[in-house]
């Protein structure tokens, strides 16, 4: 049996013009509410994957690592607590249950919650919070993380890149095996409009497949193929592998899981008569759904 679980992390507030791009305000503003200086809420969620008794966590969220000043700096919400442990605990399962954390790429949004929360008297960011877990992340987005365009290297953690590194537990798709109990239900889709590289699980069940948009579909508002963030490196690229990726997911009939919309965990697509992909099906959240 196949189970996703949806599980969130801390939240973080960003400004809504980056999110939303080249998308005037009184449009965006209707999809997420910003506050009083222009910000959104977003959700850093999730999603656990339960394998005939092995545990795949795809991402870690952005955690409670950030030094006070750059946590007000990312707009983290409680930033003293590390949710996404929580959140896990809640559910029934503890940090040294998870067998794999699944990387879709490394900015720090997407795997700073593999540190543990920020301490001041530490002298450091720690170790990685997930003592039993291997790591997967492609290769792509590893050399990446490692020589980091000037554009994105506020992005990520160097500190984490080594810590993976040196964990001896790090897989690095695709030059490396898949685990046996992977191979059969997970497939690997690349996207590089966000960022170089960009790995996407897709979980194949018996019954229904389901597909970690990343940053390739952040959330409900982003199906619609114009929808770009500022923080895309090649945004016209990006729309084009929403339109590639739609040529599956519509008439497979997937879900779509969203890491960073606010009220939504997942949808459906469809194409409308007038050629406009929209969401259909959209589920709140996750408790051990069987696919």
């Amino acid at each position: 049996m196949i189970a996703i679980t949806s599980i969130e992390g801390n939240r973080q507030l960003l400004d809504g013009g980056a999110m939303f791009g080249n998308v005037p305000r009184p449009l965006w503003q209707k999809w997420i509410s910003p506050d009083e200086i222009g910000r959104i809420p977003l959700a850093c969620r999730c999603m656990l994957v339960e394998i005939d008794g092995t545990k795949v966590l795809c991402e870690a969220g952005i955690g409670a690592f950030f030094e006070p000043k750059l946590a007000v700096r990312y707009g983290v919400e409680t930033p003293q607590r590390h949710l996404l442990l929580e959140n896990l605990a809640a559910a029934g399962h503890t940090p040294g249950s998870i067998d794999y954390v699944i990387l879709s790429h490394l900015h720090f949004d997407h795997a700073g919650g593999l540190l543990p929360v920020y301490d001041a008297a530490r002298g450091g960011i720690g170790d990685i919070v997930f003592p039993n877990a291997t790591f997967i992340v492609g290769e792509t987005a590893w050399q990446r993380a490692l020589n980091p365009h000037p554009r994105d290297r506020a992005s990520f953690v160097p500190e984490l890149t080594a810590l993976l590194r040196d964990s001896g537990r790090l897989i690095r798709v695709p030059q490396d095996p898949l685990p046996p109990a992977l191979q059969a239900v997970v497939e690997f889709v690349e996207s590089d409009g966000h960022t170089p590289g960009q790995m996407h699980t897709l979980v194949k069940g018996a019954r229904e497949k389901i597909f970690f948009c990343g940053d390739l579909i952040p959330g409900l508002p982003w199906i619609h193929l114009p929808v770009t963030m500022g923080y895309d490196r090649f945004p016209e690229r990006l729309i084009d592998e929403k339109a590639t990726l739609y040529e599956r997911a519509e008439p497979e009939d997937w879900i779509l899981f969203f890491t960073h919309d606010p009220s939504a965990a997942a949808s459906r697509v469809r194409e409308s008569a007038s050629g406009k992909f929209e969401a259909r099906d959209v589920i709140e959240r996750f408790d051990r759904y069987a696919i």
